[in-house]
């Protein structure tokens, strides 16, 4: 296994930093935020997909480009 997460705590009224390990539990909310973050990014991606399919079917449905409904709606 790699090496233990850290984290730099610095004490402002005495200026010490100290380098600590993360917690078991810092590491687990650690993971379940990058856990959320990248489902939420795959939720994205498949709603632009999606939009991006139906624009293509409307326009191909339609007979015209994506310049020419520009035009049209300009």
């Amino acid at each position: 296994m790699s090496e233990t997460p850290t984290k730099v705590v610095v004490d402002c009224s005495t200026g010490i930093t100290e380098v600590l390990p993360l917690t078991e539990a810092e590491i687990a909310d650690m993971e379940t935020a990058r856990l959320a973050a990248e489902a939420e990014r795959v939720e994205r991606e498949a709603k632009e997909m999606a939009e991006a399919t139906a624009k293509s079917a409307l326009l191909k449905k339609l007979g015209i480009t994506q310049e020419e409904a520009r035009l049209l709606l300009s």
